[in-house]
């Protein structure tokens, strides 16, 4: 392993490791894609194809996912999008042609009208400026106005419930409201008790 150190990482991760490395013995890391090496990458809620997959059974035939995901790619952990490349956007998004721009701008009102953003106008027009809501929240919200259907929501639950995340519920318990640098310590003082 080249930069992380063995102690860093978790036991799941050293174990994943070590089956990368029989698998591919002979890998040379730098042609792997590594946040720690490169700049250019951002913070994504794990389970976002499934989120992804609830957007788009929600459009009614019209994907919105792939806008969404572009917005996504556009913040810098803010949440906040200034929307002032339509053209780009619609392209990035997977439109082109001539009707890119209204094709794109016709996804975004559907997020916009299903909750998971919000648009101002402004310089650039009608969409300027992107807000991007936790699509967790906007997911439980149209879950409990009954636009979404109970296997997603549940497949959502559990995915959230293996990778510790507690947006869906109303309070995450006491230990895993501190900050994960916080529970290491804890845990490591147990471990030596």
């Amino acid at each position: 392993m080249a930069t992380e150190s063995k102690k860093r990482l978790s036991k799941i991760a050293r174990q994943k490791l070590r089956m990368r490395d029989t698998l591919w013995p002979e890998l040379d890391e730098a042609r792997l894609w590594s946040r720690e090496r490169s700049d250019g990458w951002l913070s994504m809620p794990r389970p976002m194809p499934l989120l992804m997959k609830v957007m788009d059974s929600l459009s009614k035939g019209k994907p919105v996912s792939s806008t969404y995901l572009d917005l996504w790619c556009r913040t810098y952990d803010d949440s906040f999008v200034i929307a002032n490349k339509d053209r780009e956007m619609a392209y990035f998004s997977g439109f082109s042609g001539e009707r890119a721009v209204r094709t794109w701008t016709m996804r975004m009102r559907t997020l916009n009208d299903l909750g998971f953003i919000d648009i101002k106008s402004g310089p650039n027009g009608p969409i300027s400026y992107v807000l991007i809501f936790n699509p967790y929240l906007v997911v439980r919200q149209l879950y409990e106005a009954g636009q979404i259907n109970e296997t997603f929501f549940n497949s959502l639950a559990q995915r959230m419930i293996e990778i510790g995340a507690h947006d869906l519920s109303d309070a995450p318990d006491e230990e895993e409201a501190k900050p994960p640098s916080v529970r290491r310590r804890r845990r490591a003082g147990k471990a030596t008790a």
